[in-house]
């Protein structure tokens, strides 16, 4: 299921709307259940994900401002603030909590509550990072959804290599605010890097700032392509960071389509809409009475892997018909 992007102003527009219709019923309603929603990026940045949650939420029966309220809880890409928020939610005795976008939220969630069922969405391995026993019995009153984006960062990096076979040395693009991530995705990349025969160089943003500081050092390491690891907020900048990579003609391969479309060389990840969705769906499911240790942990195994031959064209870069072939999408 493929999900329309919204504009800015369209998707504050829906969301504030919502906000004003959901205080107006719940002043009516006290007792209608409420979802703590909490996200390390901004509103705006995550319209179109937010819209695919709220259809998941539709799908067992749930519209915000009828049957269900959500209290909305943004970082901003201020990852420290994430335990705060998730306090607050707590402090409101919100009925679960959505930790949506990754492990920093899920990990907050889970560190400050123990008590209030949460659903979670990350494209990492919960196991390994602590939310869950198992992914088919998950215990306590967690639960959530996977996609394949830390698994496949390693074919990622291959085609960059498929593509370039003359490059000796790549980047790999971080956010060293959400460690969980960048430090699982610096081990197995270096690993693919040192099997490839390339050397691979570790670049961090947290900040805007910082983005426009990696690409203008790029000439000076020599870097002949970037890979952009799975992280909110490096997510939630693939417009930003496309338009920096055509400025200084480097190509990027990261793991959101929504990169692609925004003028990026290519993508290669697991569907986010979808696993949203898919969290739309548990959140509206333990609403409904279900328990989260009785919910298997949701894995979204669907990959697209998409090329911007418009970006390619501005890049100097021939792409080969049997790379192509294999896209699930060729923006021209």
């Amino acid at each position: 299921m493929r999900i329309s992007l919204l504009t800015r102003r369209e998707f504050i527009t829906l969301l504030g709307g919502a906000t004003v219709t959901s205080m107006a019923a719940r002043a009516r309603q006290p007792a209608m259940p409420v979802i703590g929603f909490l996200n390390g990026g901004s509103a705006w940045e995550s319209a179109s994900f937010a819209v695919a949650f709220l259809q998941g939420l539709s799908a067992t029966g749930y519209a915000e401002g009828r049957n269900v309220f959500i209290e909305y809880r943004w970082a901003e890409g201020h990852y420290d603030r994430l335990p705060t928020l998730a306090a607050d939610l707590v402090r409101r005795h919100v009925t679960v909590i959505a930790a949506i976008g990754g492990p920093p939220q899920a990990l907050a969630a889970k560190t400050t509550n123990t008590t209030i069922p949460i659903v979670f969405q990350v494209g990492a391995d919960p196991v390994a990072m602590g939310l869950v026993a198992s992914l088919n019995r998950p215990g306590g009153s967690i639960t959530g959804v996977t996609s394949l984006n830390l698994e496949v960062g390693p074919k990622r990096l291959e085609l960059m290599h498929e593509l370039f076979p003359a490059v000796t040395k790549l980047a790999l693009l971080v956010n060293p605010s959400n460690p969980t991530n960048t430090e699982a995705e610096t081990k197995v990349l270096q690993a693919t890097a040192n099997v490839l025969g390339l050397q691979l160089n570790i670049l961090e943003a947290s900040t805007d700032r910082d983005l426009d500081r990696v690409f203008t050092d790029l000439h000076e390491q020599k870097v002949g392509g970037v890979a952009i690891g799975p992280d909110p907020f490096l997510q939630s900048r693939t417009e930003q960071i496309a338009a920096l990579a055509i400025r200084h003609m480097v190509p990027t391969v990261t793991p959101y389509r929504e990169f692609a479309v925004a003028g990026g060389l290519m993508s290669y990840g697991g569907d986010i809409a979808e696993s949203w969705r898919q969290a739309g769906i548990y959140t509206g499911r333990v609403l409904k009475g279900e328990k989260p240790a009785d919910l298997p942990v949701q894995q979204v195994t669907k990959i697209d892997f998409v090329i911007n031959l418009k970006t390619a064209r501005a890049l100097g870069l021939d792409i080969p018909p049997t790379v192509l072939a294999r896209a699930d999408e060729v923006i021209e």
